[in-house]
């Protein structure tokens, strides 16, 4: 009863300030730090080992902050970006977040056995839902202990199956559990980030804790506006395409060479074969 006090106490008190100010939170400009906010992600049930494999090389050669993989791929992910920089980032109760506790618990340990160092958990929908809010942070809480110390959690609310007052709510308790991002969608819902979720969340939680925009986040424009609403990280499985645009280089849809000459024969990207004989 203390918690949902506490709770609606905050969630009024958001709610009202959303109503009251426009948020001009930033998170800075475009830039060279845009990569650096980017989990480059692959969470399709049909990727193979070829497509991960292209997924880490990517990330290192956009110097990705993460991939983002289910955990049966977090051994190889871990090998192919050894020494690289790039973390390895991996999903937990994935997508629909009605595992048990303890399981979410054994796959959080075993992920970062596997070499894991961020993990993505999504919370028991259902028991927010049903105002269960003791177990909703008791979840969470669970797999932030399993993770304390090697590796950061970031806690999926799917905010798309969530009422405003819900969704101030899952921020809180996973604020209050000790989780250090939320994050807005699986991408295997309904829907995916808004701007208006990610502001939403970025008021709640306060400028100290992450916030993650996933689930529809496809070209620059929309990495842009989630991240002046207040993220300051992006699950896409476009980070390619978003950082070429941000460095001003025009890739045809196949992602091949177009002869812009802006790469002096290099191209930036190391993933096409120049065409061009000479610039």
């Amino acid at each position: 009863m203390e918690i949902e006090e506490l709770i609606k106490k905050i969630t009024e008190e958001v709610c009202r300030k959303l109503e009251t100010e426009m948020n001009n939170r930033g998170a800075g400009s475009a830039g060279s730090g845009l990569a650096s906010m980017i989990d480059h992600t692959l969470l399709r049930a049909n990727a193979t080992d070829e497509q991960i494999r292209k997924l880490c090389q990517e990330a290192r050669e956009h110097r990705f902050m993460s991939v983002c993989v289910n955990s049966s791929y977090v051994p190889l992910c871990y090998e192919q970006l050894k020494g690289s920089g790039v973390k390895v980032c991996t999903v937990i109760g994935f997508p629909l977040g009605a595992a048990t506790t303890r399981t979410k618990v054994a796959e959080t340990k075993e992920a970062i056995e596997n070499g894991a160092t961020e993990v993505d958990m999504v919370i028991n929908i259902g028991a927010l839902k049903s105002g269960k809010l003791d177990y909703v942070r008791n979840d969470i809480e669970s797999v932030v202990i399993a993770a304390k110390g090697r590796a950061l959690v970031k806690v999926i609310i799917e905010t798309c199956l969530l009422t405003d007052e819900e969704k101030v709510k899952a921020c809180v308790i996973s604020k209050m559990a000790g989780a250090d991002f939320v994050k807005t969608s699986t991408g295997f819902s309904t829907g995916g980030a808004t701007v208006e979720d990610v502001r939403l969340m970025r008021q709640t939680v306060g400028p100290a804790m992450g916030v993650k925009a996933a689930g529809g986040v496809k070209d620059y424009e929309s990495a842009m506006a989630m991240i002046n609403a207040g993220a300051n990280r992006l699950g896409t499985s476009s980070g390619v395409a978003i950082v070429n645009k941000e460095m001003g280089l025009p890739m045809d849809s196949a992602g091949g060479c177009i002869n812009c000459g802006k790469c002096a024969q290099n191209c930036p990207t190391g993933n096409v074969q120049i065409i061009k004989s000479s610039y």
